[in-house]
Parts: C-alpha cells; structure tokens; sequence
C-alpha cells in the first residue's frame, strides 16, 4: 500500500512537471514576458504537490501502523483465548484421568473384595455340605434308613394320603349321586332335628316384634339389605323377616342380646328414621336400658328374698341372671326359690335365716360369667364371691352345692339340699335346652380363640356362625383360609346334625368429619 502511494506521488510530481514544461514552452512560445510568472507558479504548484504527497504518505503510513497494531491486538487476543481455552481442556482431561484413575483403584479394590467373598462362600458351600453330608449321615444312624429309604418313605406316605383323598373324593362323588334320590328327605330330617326343641327352647331362643304394617319390612331391610345387615351385626342377633303378617322374629341363644335387639327395633319403629347411623345410637340406647333392666331386676330379686347389704356387682351379676337359663329353668327365679327353700329350712333348724337366704340366692352366681369366662359356674361364683368379700359360709355353700368340696356347716348343706329340691320339681329340668345352648356357646368360643377375630355370634339355631374379622389383621384372601380352619376345627370338636355355614365377614369403615 505504500508503495501504491509512493507510485502515485511520483506520477503526480511527473504530470505536474510535464504539465509545467508543457505550459513553459507555450508560454514561451506566447509570450517570453511570462516565464517569471509561469515558473513561480510551478515552483508554488510543485512545492503544494510535495507538500500534498508527504501528508498523504504520512497519513498512509499512520494507517498502516494503526491497521497493523490493531491486527496484531486482534491476534493475541484470539491467542490469549485459545490458550485459555486449552489450558481449561487440558484441566478437565486431567480431572477425567484422575477420575479414571480413582475409578479404576475402586474397581480393583472391589475386584479383591468379591474375590475374597468368592473364596469365603466357597469354603462355608464346602462346609455346609459336609454339614449336610453329616446331618443326613447323623439322620440315617438314628432312623436305620438310607436318604434313598427316606425318600421312598415319604413318597409312599404322600402317595398313600393323595390315593385316600382321591379314594374319597370318589365315594363321595359316587355316594352323592346315589343319595340325591333321598336328599330332600334327610333335608326334612335335619331340619327337624334341628329345630325339634321343644316349646320352651322357642320361647328362650326367639323374639317376636310387632310391626304397624308390612311396609315397615322394607324400611327394615333398607336399601341392598344395609340396615337389617347394621342389626343383625351390631346386636348378634338374627332377624328372620318372613311370610308372618307385620311381625319380625329376633332369633339367638343370648338372650341379653336378643333383648337389647328387641329393644333398638322397637325403639326404630317408633321413631320412624330408620338408616345405620340411626341403628347404632339406639343399639347404644337399648344396651343401656338393658343394664338398667338388669340392675334393677337384681335389686327386686334382693328386696323378694330380704337379703341387703350384697354388693352392688353381685346385685347387677343377679339381674343378669335374669336372661340365663339353666336345663329350662330360669337361673335367678331358680336361685329366688333356693334363697326361699333355704330360710324355710334353716328356720325349721334354728338357724340364721338371713345367712341361709343369702347362701342360696348367691349360690349359682357364677352362671352369670360362665358364657364370657373360663371354667365352671361353681369356680367362678367362690372366685366372685371372695373378690367381694362375702361370708366364708356363704362361700363355702357356692362351692359345695355340688358336691365338689365338702360342706364346713349346716347352711351349706341346706343350701345344697334347697337346690336339689328346686331343680327336682316336676318341669325344672329340661336336658334339651342346655344341651341346645351349650353347643351354641361352643360354637362361638371355638371361633373366637382364633387370631384376628373381633367377635362372633351363632345364629339360626346354631345353623350358621357369623365371624367378625378385624380388617388390619386378616385380608380378604386371609378370609378364605380362616373359614376353612374354622370349618375343620367346628368339625373335629363338635356333634351336630347336618350342617353348619360359617360367615366370615371383613368391613372397613372409613369416618371424617365436615368442620
């Protein structure tokens, strides 16, 4: 570039020079008075173009410092970046190498770890076959049987069951086919053993509740059966709502249950709002007003036979007894007669009337607990009566009106004597009725000893038991196994003609409040 300006000033000096000769010779040839003149102003035009030329080569030059400057400014600026950025490569594949590095030392370290692990599982493999070789050395010396022999055994032991189950699994596939002709018969049979009770079972076992018309059946069962289904589940009982005009029947063993049934349903009635919720508060209700009743049964059974001063526990366990009967007898008009009989006769002797009553109206108390708690109603009424510090006689009287411990006075063998003569009249045993109870309570105990049962309740006559489950505990494919389990059990502990249905149900309930 500065060459290119060099070139033009000397050609602008040349035209400059050329056109001054040029101008000289002519105006030599015009007029020679002009030459002063004429070489002035080239000199002048000569000295301005020189002057020109050096300011454009200085000003060329100046540009070409600053272009170059600023090129190189520009280079080492990109240089200065491009180390930078090498030197940040070169940073991070150092960190990479070094993270290689402390990955692969972890490697190898974990390689020795799993080698050293291989080696210790081989040898515990190696030991616990010789274990095993041992232990079945050790089982052959003691059962004088090879493995091989043992196997054979157990297969034939297995072999032998699946033929006895297939074996019975035939006959009675076989058997069923030959018995449909008379099925419907043995149905009537059972049906009537089952329910061949006499007139006194019925009227212990069921409850008849008057409706004001057969509209109110529906209103009862309510939607999908859920409010007959809060009843019955709620109370224990069973609700038969049949053909019978505007009546429902409350069927169960308890009677303490089938009362506070009685009670609630009489109670809804009335009040016309039938739905759960309402179920529930007049169960709650009706239980209350059943231990009112029980209270206040206890008391008149105390002021009828004269006897004051027994604790309030024992006067509420004496209502209860109210609801007990005992081979068709009703436990507390039993007891009242025993208390009667016993001042009748320890007057007679000369005795203490009062102790006497006391004895005998005290002496079947355990038979208030013997469905809730373990062992006989004579155990149990000692054990009640010591924990409420009744007379020593009238302990010893309870214990011995059996016959099970020698009596220590003569109150005690009046006692015993009073109930012999209570439970000899003509109609105060009934063998039926307490057998027909009796296997009821079996029937719930047996499934209430299982693990996650809340409650159970024996229900039509002792054809069906109904188990509440606990749903945290037992799920519903747990339900399948622990109604089988009950099934088998109920088989193998009790005598029962036909058959019984056990209802195993599971309900959750989820509760919030709107605040």
């Amino acid at each position: 570039m500065v060459i290119v300006l060099v070139v033009s000033v000397i050609a602008i000096i040349a035209a400059v020079l050329i056109t001054a000769k040029v101008t000289t010779t002519r105006l030599k040839k015009n007029a020679e008075g002009t030459i002063g003149n004429a070489e002035e102003k080239a000199r002048e035009i000569i000295d301005e173009a020189l002057k020109t030329a050096e300011n454009k080569k200085r000003e060329s030059l100046l540009e070409v410092k600053e272009e170059s400057i600023r090129t190189k400014n520009e280079l080492d600026k990109e240089i200065k970046e491009r180390r930078a950025e090498a030197q940040r490569y070169e940073r991070r594949v150092q960190q990479k190498e070094e993270n290689i590095d402390k990955k692969a030392d972890a490697i190898e370290k974990r390689e020795a770890s799993l080698a050293a692990r291989e080696e210790t599982l081989g040898r515990m493999k190696e030991e616990v076959s010789k274990l095993n070789e041992q232990r079945v050395q050790e089982l052959e010396r003691i059962s004088g049987l090879t493995s091989e022999q043992a196997k054979d055994y157990l297969l034939k032991i297995v072999e032998d069951e699946v033929k006895h189950e297939s074996a019975v699994m035939i006959k009675e596939m076989e058997s069923r086919a030959k018995e449909e002709a008379d099925k419907k018969a043995k149905e009537y049979v059972v049906n009537a053993i089952q329910r061949c009770a006499a007139d006194h079972v019925s009227e212990t076992t069921i409850s008849v509740v008057q409706l004001p018309n057969d509209e109110m059946k529906g209103r009862i069962i309510g939607r999908e059966g859920r409010n007959i289904r809060t009843l019955e589940t709620m109370t224990g009982v069973d609700l038969i709502i049949d053909d019978t005009p505007e009546a429902v029947i409350l069927s169960g063993f308890d009677p303490i249950r089938r009362e506070v049934a009685r009670i609630a349903l009489e109670k809804l009635i009335v009040d016309g709002r039938i739905h759960p919720a309402r179920i529930e508060e007049m169960v709650e209700k009706a239980q209350k007003e059943v231990e009112v009743m029980i209270k206040e049964e206890g008391e008149a059974a105390t002021l009828e036979v004269g006897v004051h001063g027994i604790h309030p526990e024992l006067v509420r366990l004496l209502g209860k007894m109210k609801f007990r009967t005992s081979y068709g007898q009703n436990a507390l008009k039993h007891s009242i007669e025993v208390a009667q009989l016993s001042g009748l006769l320890a007057a007679e002797l000369g005795l203490d009337v009062r102790l006497a009553k006391r004895a005998g109206l005290l002496h079947d108390i355990g038979k208030a607990v013997d469905h809730e708690m373990e062992g006989s109603h004579i155990q149990l009424g000692a054990e009640l009566c010591r924990k409420y510090k009744e007379n020593a006689t009238v302990i010893n009287a309870v214990e011995s009106h059996h016959g099970d411990v020698e009596p220590t006075s003569l109150i005690a063998c009046i006692v015993q004597a009073a109930d012999t003569i209570s439970a000899a009249r003509p109609g105060a045993r009934r063998e039926t009725l307490e057998t027909y109870t009796s296997r009821l309570r079996q029937l719930e105990d047996i499934t209430n000893n299982f693990k996650g049962v809340d409650k159970s309740f024996a229900i039509q006559a002792g054809r069906e038991v109904r188990v509440m489950v606990v749903p945290e505990q037992i799920s519903d494919a747990d339900m399948v196994l622990l109604a089988r389990d009950i099934s088998k059990q109920i088989e193998a502990e009790l005598e029962y003609p036909g058959q019984i249905k056990v209802n195993v149900i599971r309900e959750s309930r989820v509760i919030d409040y709107a605040k």
